[in-house]
């Protein structure tokens, strides 16, 4: 026979932290109190109760000042409150994975979304949960959810779960929910430990002729881990203890797998691992005693671990292994990304996958890299990008000659200059720093070269734009478009997937020579459509406003009989031309210049530049014309005759 124990077998954190808690407060208090059973597991209360850690049933209060534990499961929000009010002491050793969910089920509940809560109705963990929720809904069988989804689909739902839940019939659930919720919100609860935990029963126990499965009756996970490997191999027995086993139930297995809820505590192991060991010799040699010390053997350099985060500083972080030596990562080697922020992204209680570095005996240390394990992880999501031509995104990084370097996911990314999207001779450091999307157009994980393009998202999301601008396009409609190029005959602006033009004479009311005076390469702008060929696939655009047009201002403003002040612009050898305002001119005829006498040029009476006085005599609105007089302001009898002066 072959026995193989579980790498994952016994206390997970959460409950060797609150054990140890409970000790060390029997230690230097002495009595103290569990608010309920602090584990799921008989032996280890009967110890903590020889230790002098005594239980407290519901509605329970102990005298004033006594020390109080909030056990892993944690503990409804009502009975934390009866306890302070009494003024008593809590030590709060609530499993940061189920504290985690605490505050989820709090903050969602504040922002008016019903909280669903997938576990069983009466464990503590679920209860505790559901206290902190103003509006909520347990369910635990496919029954319950569906009854749930017939009454609730329409609201908005927040959904957690208990750490210990079984995965399969997890993701069974939220298959359903997706295809019934519209309004719904996932957050992953269930402990990472459990999630090891059955992965490695299923993948063994459906390959073992007998499984051993340890823990108490009421523990949940050690319940779930049961009726998982019960479904994988029919001859399964659950067991609280050694004294449960009967060994030759195992006589005919060739191979035996050994596993252990996370509530049960190495005795128990041990304890079994000596009833075997007495009965049970591995092929005449190894007893199941030696079996379980190569399980618990020394870390080795490459190996992958994962373990518990138990502190975090400026230069590395702690994680508990769960073996004799004690994990690091020091900060150079959490992450690539440039991006990656620690203060979001790794907080106590947390579980961390990583490898092993280097292992230092004599110190009792282990050095471990998250940034290597991520780095392996990311080439097979970049390879599946690739194979699945799918969209990711960088940070670009770096420039060369030939292109720039992006990072994505911890890799870097060569994108060649053609296919950066950028127009010819613009420089790199107009994206540098910039978070690109991009696909990956080849990839070769053995010369570790990845090349990416910008170039092909930014046509597919041209392609698409035009598409819906050629849909719902007419006349007058109105884009905010971004000026590409110059002609000497106009500037062409892209309205998002489409260039048009906007002709030099619809730049401005004003004469412009060239679209430079009025625009810059680069420049957003407010266009509206003048008109359109689809077949020809051009678009006219239009700038300048109608509301802006100057005669319209002068329409506005003046009449006919008005004085104002002009600015002499030009002169003619018929009159002076002047500016009303910008945009609009007005003659002042030769005769009406002056009173007192005859001139033969309007330079003898005027400078280029000078602002008089004049009287608008006349205003043509179809062909545009203003007649203007400064002889009228002197002698008014001039009128008449300026009128048909100008009319010649």
């Amino acid at each position: 026979m072959k026995i193989t124990v579980a790498e994952t077998a016994g206390f997970c954190f959460g409950v060797r932290r609150a054990v140890d808690i409970a000790c060390r407060e029997a230690e230097s208090e002495g009595r103290v109190y569990t608010a309920g059973p602090l584990i799921h597991n008989e032996w280890v209360l009967k110890d903590l109760a020889e230790r002098g850690v005594g239980i407290l049933n519901d509605g329970e209060v102990p005298e004033r000042g006594s020390h109080i534990i909030i056990r892993a499961h944690g503990l409804e929000k009502q009975r934390i409150e009866e306890f302070e009010k009494a003024g008593c002491v809590l030590i709060d050793a609530t499993c940061p994975k189920v504290a985690r969910i605490h505050a989820v089920a709090e903050d969602e509940s504040f922002k008016g979304r019903h909280v669903l809560i997938i576990g069983k109705a009466f464990h503590p963990e679920v209860m505790g949960i559901a206290s902190r929720c103003q509006s909520y809904t347990v369910v635990c069988s496919e029954t319950e959810l569906d009854d749930f989804i017939t009454k609730n689909s329409g609201k908005s739902i927040s959904v957690v779960c208990q750490t210990t839940f079984s995965i399969k019939k997890y993701d069974q659930f939220v298959n359903k929910l997706k295809n019934s919720c519209n309004d719904i919100l996932f957050f992953d609860t269930i402990c990472k430990a459990t999630e090891l935990r059955q992965k490695e029963a299923e993948r063994k126990a459906a390959w073992s002729d007998g499984v051993i499965v340890i823990g108490d009756p009421k523990s949940s996970n050690s319940n779930n881990l049961y009726e998982l490997c019960g479904s994988l191999c029919r001859n399964s027995v659950f067991i609280e203890n050694a004294e449960q086993l009967d060994p030759n139930r195992f006589s005919n297995c060739g191979l035996l797998f050994i596993t252990a809820g996370a509530s049960t505590p190495d005795s128990i192991i041990k304890e079994v691992n000596r009833k075997m060991s007495e009965e049970i010799k591995t092929n005449g040699t190894e007893s199941f005693e030696e079996l379980l010390e190569q399980s618990l053997k020394t870390l080795h350099t490459g190996e992958k671990v994962s373990g518990i985060i138990t502190k975090v500083n400026s230069n590395d972080i702690h994680v508990d292994l769960g073996v004799k030596q004690a994990g690091y990562i020091p900060m150079s080697e959490l992450s690539d990304d440039p991006n990656f922020n620690v203060e979001e992204n790794i907080k106590v209680g947390d579980e961390i996958e990583a490898y092993v570095m280097r292992v230092n005996d004599v110190e009792g240390l282990v050095m471990l890299s998250k940034k290597r394990l991520d780095a392996v992880k990311n080439w097979e999501k970049l390879e599946a990008a690739y194979e699945n031509k799918e969209v990711v995104e960088g940070v670009i990084v770096e420039q060369n000659k030939g292109g720039v370097i992006a990072s994505v996911m911890g890799v870097r990314v060569f994108i060649p200059a053609s296919q950066t999207g950028l127009p010819r001779e613009t420089p790199f450091d107009t994206i540098m720093k910039t978070t690109q999307k991009m696909r990956i157009t080849e990839i070769n994980r053995q010369r570790k070269r990845v090349v990416g393009s910008i170039k092909v998202i930014q046509i597919e999301s041209r392609r698409e734009a035009a598409a819906k601008i050629w849909e719902t396009i007419e006349v007058g409609a109105k884009y905010t478009g971004i000026v590409k190029s110059f002609t000497s005959y106009g500037a062409f602006v892209d309205i998002g997937g489409v260039d048009g033009m906007i002709h030099i004479s619809e730049l401005s009311w004003n004469r412009v020579k060239h679209p430079s005076e009025v625009l810059e390469i680069g420049q957003e702008v407010n266009v509206y459509v003048i008109a359109f060929d689809p077949e020809k696939k051009k678009i006219s655009l239009g700038y300048r406003l109608p509301e802006d047009n100057p005669w319209t201002k002068f329409e506005n403003t003046y009449h006919k009989g008005d004085v104002v002040n002009v600015k002499i612009v030009k002169f003619m050898p018929f009159g002076a031309f002047a500016e009303v305002l910008p945009g609009v001119d007005g003659l002042i005829h030769i005769s009406q210049i002056v009173a007192d006498r005859r001139i033969g040029k309007p330079e003898e009476a005027l400078e280029l530049g000078q602002m008089v006085d004049a009287k608008i005599t006349d205003i043509d609105n179809e062909k545009k014309k203003i007649s203007l007089s400064i002889r009228a302001l002197i002698d008014p009898s001039s009128d008449h005759s300026a009128e048909e002066e100008t009319e010649e």
